[in-house]
């Protein structure tokens, strides 16, 4: 563990070998604020890769192990042992990997989805909780400074009483079949021995579930879901429309696709209030757009002083300089180091009420998954999620 007072905590990696973008994202987002040292890991099954990975990346060579399970083990036992680990491999290994380092009392950020099932991913919240350790789950959408500002416009009332929302994921990246050719992302994610059968609720529609959880504070008490396979032959479903009904009562959409001819990331939630709505977009993230009454639009910029403190200390150089996906994903990082480190140090907790996504998030999620897949499969019937009558909370 890192030394006590100081502002770097130390961090390892599973996953994150050669083509991952992935893993080249969590440690852009580790580095941005100076708070973490990477000195451990594996990246990859091939042992030379990942040592050529880790020889690049400054790992020194005797914390850069064969496997993750003497990964926990020779990192558990060292006085200067890594503080977090983080899990960017495909997702059916997330289980066993992210056990094992919290068993050992180490902290771990997992990909989504948490787990293949929610039996598993509740299993590893309760570990977590027994073992003071944290388990969190990147949905670093909800770390855009402007996600932040929504979520805290209606958590003041600023839209009234919510009566709808919208939000979708629907991007383009696998439109044709690109798991035939060399794509290896690709490749897994539309194996549904690795990625699921209902892979792509799993791969963007847990995003996009997370965000409207997030935004509007409210959850799930139903959902309505169809699953559909768009490119012919294709081995997982990479299409998912599905209706909700909030636990205020509102009715809801919520669209997932790999599949969207043409479009980009696709990310955009609306939510609609009795006083005021409010959009965002994530490929114009630094802007939210405010609708009053009688159409009437604000376009609000993020690094404007009026924003609220929730925005403005996720705010790095101020109004007129745009901030993407990696400050985002970097805001999600330094939140919790602040945690970390508060309880490293065993000083106050700096947990808030917009803060980031953890396993239980990631627990929700994958609930979210077997709810559209029951739904999917009983042609489309209303479903009653389990977090639904757990009564989970954000």
């Amino acid at each position: 563990m890192s030394k006590q007072g100081s502002l770097r905590l130390v961090g390892g990696m599973v996953g994150g070998g050669q083509g991952a973008d992935i893993g080249k994202t969590h440690r852009y987002a580790m580095r941005l604020d100076d708070r973490y040292d990477l000195h451990a890991g594996v990246f990859g099954r091939d042992g030379a890769s990942s040592a050529r990975i880790a020889e690049s990346l400054g790992v020194p060579a005797d914390r850069t192990y064969r496997d993750y399970r003497e990964m926990a083990e020779r990192e558990s036992a060292r006085e200067d042992g890594v503080d977090v680990v983080a899990v960017t491999t495909p997702n059916d290994s997330h289980f066993d990997i992210a056990r094992t380092f919290l068993e050992a009392g180490i902290s771990v950020v997992c990909e989504k989805p948490l787990t293949s099932d929610s039996a598993s991913a509740a299993e590893l919240v309760a570990i977590a909780e027994s073992s003071g350790a944290i388990l969190a789950v990147p949905h670093c959408y909800s770390a855009y400074a402007m996600v932040r500002h929504a979520a805290r416009m209606v958590r003041d009332g600023d839209l009234g009483r919510i009566r709808f929302a919208a939000v979708e994921h629907a991007s383009g990246w696998a439109a044709a079949p690109v798991e035939l050719g060399e794509h290896r992302q690709a490749r897994w994610r539309t194996d549904p021995g690795v990625a699921g059968f209902p892979s792509v609720v799993g791969d963007l529609g847990t995003h996009a579930f997370h965000l409207l959880r997030y935004i509007t504070g409210l959850e799930a008490t139903r959902v309505s879901a169809e699953l559909d396979t768009l490119v012919p032959g294709r081995r997982v479903f990479d299409n998912a429309t599905v209706r909700l009904t909030l636990s205020n009562g509102a009715p809801a959409t919520l669209w997932a696709s790999m599949a969207a001819t043409g479009n980009e990331h696709g990310l955009r939630i609306r939510v609609f209030g009795d006083a005021a709505s409010i959009e965002w977009r994530h490929e114009d993230p630094q802007h939210l757009t405010v609708r009053d009454l009688d159409g009437g639009a604000t376009i609000l910029a993020q690094g404007m002083r009026t924003l609220s403190e929730d925005a403005g200390r996720l705010t790095r150089p101020g109004l007129g300089h745009p901030e993407g996906f990696l400050e985002a994903f970097a805001n999600f990082y330094r939140d919790l180091a602040d945690e970390l480190r508060a309880r490293r140090d065993d000083t106050p907790t700096t947990l808030r009420d917009l803060s980031f996504p953890t396993g239980r998030d990631g627990l929700i999620g994958v609930q979210f998954v077997e709810a559209t897949a029951a739904s999917h499969a009983a042609d489309s019937a209303w479903v009653v999620p389990a977090f639904a009558h757990d009564k989970v909370g954000i």
